[in-house]
């Protein structure tokens, strides 16, 4: 082989192992739509592509490249995790070429072939890990959502009927503590009125802290009814001008987990929005655009340096816009935030619905 043609080769074998690098930084695309694509990359980088195959078998799963037939010579290399054996990958000519130095391959060819098998799976291996990752996050956030609803049931069935049934015995008192008149009496009177009132508040600030955990709006309304009582609760209690669109909710319906991560968005970034972000005014969309459901909050506040802020934050252990981002890429969507000191904020959320169906809250 000419200087040319080694020189050709050699390139050729760089893009081969570049071309599988970018492959598998491809986070919108599986595992296997990943090893699917390799076959046709590594044919590329053999001396003749036009009648190589590529044959890769991972955990008894194979991936080929067409064939015209047999192939009449190959060579394979193990794809290994942690030194096991998990798979292999072989490259064979469906026609007779002349011999080289392993039958009609190229040394090269050979090491070639035992790089890409060795980076196979290093990208199998992040990717299993990627997904256990995600698995357990999944996992966390739905725990979470669990002990939310429990706490939710036991404050509302439990310490709020007592302290209501409190409350009533304690007003029942009122008009037995009223018929003699004399001062010690009435001063009873007005400790029995006082703790009666601070009952009653505290019974509705565990109704509110209930309906935060788990809104049984939720799932009896739909979540656009819910995400604007929310948004009209916020603006009274906050003072802020909250405007809110929905459009297309109508007819979309969307399984429990989607809905109820969507409403934890929103409630999460409302909250920063209204608690740190000195804004005047927030606007909230809310938008069913086949195949995806939208949502966008925008606030007119003074903004930060996101660069600067979110390193900051995870530090400090404030997980909040961590945990909005986890439990949108747990839905398989997108989350987005921009922001610039001065300029305010804009999240904006996509999640895929094709395939959705209703699914009944746990």
């Amino acid at each position: 082989m000419d200087v040319t043609a080694a020189l050709r080769e050699r390139v050729k074998e760089l893009d081969c192992l570049y071309e599988i690098t970018r492959l598998s930084q491809r986070h919108d695309w599986t595992l296997e739509e990943i090893l699917s694509g390799v076959g046709g990359i590594v044919a590329r980088a053999w001396q003749y592509p036009e009648i190589a195959c590529v044959k890769l078998t991972v955990g008894g799963r194979s991936f080929t490249t067409p064939a015209t037939r047999r192939p009449v010579a190959k060579q394979s290399s193990p794809v290994r995790i942690h030194g096991e054996i998990v798979g292999h990958i072989e490259v064979g000519y469906c026609g007779q070429r002349p011999p080289c130095d392993e039958g009609p391959f190229l040394r090269e060819e050979r090491h070639l072939l035992d790089a890409v098998a060795d980076h196979l799976g290093r990208i199998i291996e992040a990717r299993e890990n990627e997904e256990r990752l995600r698995r357990l996050s999944q996992e966390l956030i739905k725990a979470q959502e669990h002990e939310r609803q429990r706490i939710a049931r036991e404050l509302h069935d439990d310490v709020g009927q007592t302290l209501s049934v409190t409350r009533m015995h304690l007003e029942g008192l009122l008009p037995l503590l009223g018929c003699d008149g004399r001062d010690e009496l009435q001063g009873v009177r007005e400790k029995v009125q006082e703790c009666s009132t601070r009952l009653g508040t505290s019974i509705m600030a565990l109704r509110d802290l209930a309906y935060n955990l788990l809104p049984p709006a939720l799932t009896q309304l739909g979540l656009a009814e819910t995400a604007y009582r929310l948004c009209e609760e916020l603006s009274a209690r906050h003072g802020i001008t909250i405007t809110f669109f929905a459009d297309g909710m109508e007819a979309l319906r969307l399984p429990f987990e989607t809905n109820i991560n969507l409403y934890r968005v929103l409630q999460e970034g409302l909250a920063n929005a209204c608690r740190h972000g000195h804004c005047s005014s927030i606007t909230v969309r809310l938008i069913a655009s086949h195949p995806h459901c939208l949502l966008h909050i925008t606030d007119d506040g003074h903004g930060f340096d996101p660069e600067a802020r979110l390193p900051q934050a995870l530090a400090e252990k404030h997980m909040g816009i961590w945990s909005m981002r986890q439990r949108i890429r747990l839905l398989g969507g997108r989350f987005t935030l921009r922001s610039r000191p001065g300029k305010g904020v804009r999240i904006k959320v996509e999640v895929p619905t094709q395939g959705q169906g209703v699914c009944p809250a746990p």
